[in-house]
């Protein structure tokens, strides 16, 4: 609660409005080894404002796991689920970490002061943050007689490793399901604002959740919400989705979104399929459950594009891959009845 419904919020801005020097964004320190200061940076910042794009935003599979076919395979994309079960399991470690770039830092492609200013500033706060988890609260405890310095070191520990597994959850719930799309550098090309928030609805994924779910994620089950108004108060999102929802109908726009646990499944199907090369994959870059391009919509005639003259309702982008892949789907279809056909044939001779 304290890493999602807080820190995570009032670190965005949500409550500075209140001018309370204890809840804001420029003074809070979250309850994690990663440092406030290097997380506003490359979430609020770089996150935020390049959200999903290839090479820009290091949330795209976070310089470890191959995310999308935009992406060019290497052997080391074999183990991508062994890679996210460590990242899952160390995630606080990993967010602390991001922003210290310790790839740059041995390619030498960092300022010397920068990096040590960096590595400083990330071992400071981690250093306080083992000592108070792993040797002072269990030392602390110790002086009661239901506890001991072991059990209250354990559950911290199990306590940390929990928090890691669900953040890394609620956050992939949201940029890694099927329809949460990727982009390269060269989308952003000329990029208006319209076309930014475009961006920011497009490459995030909602999950269904009540009261309870949403609180327990710090309402990043809005993730679609937030990444449109991130500074926004998170209790509001339930409220402004209903809005939010009818402009994507009206513009016949996808909004992704669905139950906790498929999105989550999906998102570890998409690290399975993807530990593997493009070759080995039906769907390419152009037309995938996690990416697609322009070229996606090449077979559709150029009149496609605005109102349907049987229901009197706008053609958008939702309409045509839903018809495009319906296309595919029944051209699938067919090409697999004529090869049970065939065989059928032959087994007849």
């Amino acid at each position: 609660i304290e890493n999602m419904e807080i820190g995570h919020n009032v670190m965005h801005g949500q409550w500075d409005w209140m001018n309370d020097p204890e809840i804001h964004s420029s003074t809070w320190e979250w309850d994690m080894s990663g440092s406030s200061k290097h997380w506003r940076f490359t979430h609020n910042y770089v996150h935020h404002k390049y959200t999903n794009i290839l090479g820009m935003d290091d949330d795209v599979g976070y310089g470890l796991l191959r995310v999308t076919r935009d992406q060019r395979w290497k052997r080391f994309n074999l183990f991508n689920l062994v890679y996210n079960t460590m990242l899952m399991l160390l995630f606080e470690w990993g967010v602390g970490l991001q922003h210290v770039e310790l790839g740059k830092i041995a390619k030498r492609r960092m300022d010397q002061d920068d990096a040590r200013q960096r590595v400083d500033e990330f071992l400071a706060k981690a250093g306080r943050q083992v000592l108070k988890d792993y040797v002072a609260f269990p030392a602390l405890t110790a002086l009661s007689p239901g506890a001991t310095y072991t059990s209250t070191l354990k559950a911290n520990a199990v306590a940390n490793v929990i928090r890691n597994v669900w953040a890394n959850a609620v956050i992939f719930c949201g940029h890694f399901p099927d329809g949460a799309e990727k982009f390269t550098k060269t989308d952003m090309v000329g990029e208006t604002r319209g076309q930014w928030y475009l961006r920011q609805m497009l490459g995030s994924a909602n999950f269904e959740a009540g009261p309870v779910l949403r609180f327990m994620s710090g309402n990043l089950s809005h993730q679609i919400e937030h990444h449109l108004f991130p500074d926004l108060p998170s209790n509001r999102y339930e409220e402004i989705a209903v809005r939010v929802r009818e402009v994507c109908d009206k513009y016949d726009l996808p909004y992704t979104t669905g139950s906790f646990l498929v999105q989550y499944a999906k998102t570890w199907r998409t690290l399975a399929k993807l530990s593997l090369p493009n070759s080995y994959l039906r769907d390419s870059a152009d037309d995938a459950p996690e990416t697609r391009s322009e070229r996606m919509f090449a077979e559709l005639e150029p009149g496609f594009a605005g109102t349907d003259p049987e229901t009197g309702r706008r053609r958008g982008l939702k309409t045509a891959i839903e018809t495009v892949r319906g296309w595919r789907r029944a051209k699938r279809a067919q090409r697999d009845a004529r090869r049970a056909n065939g065989g059928a044939d032959g087994l007849a001779a």
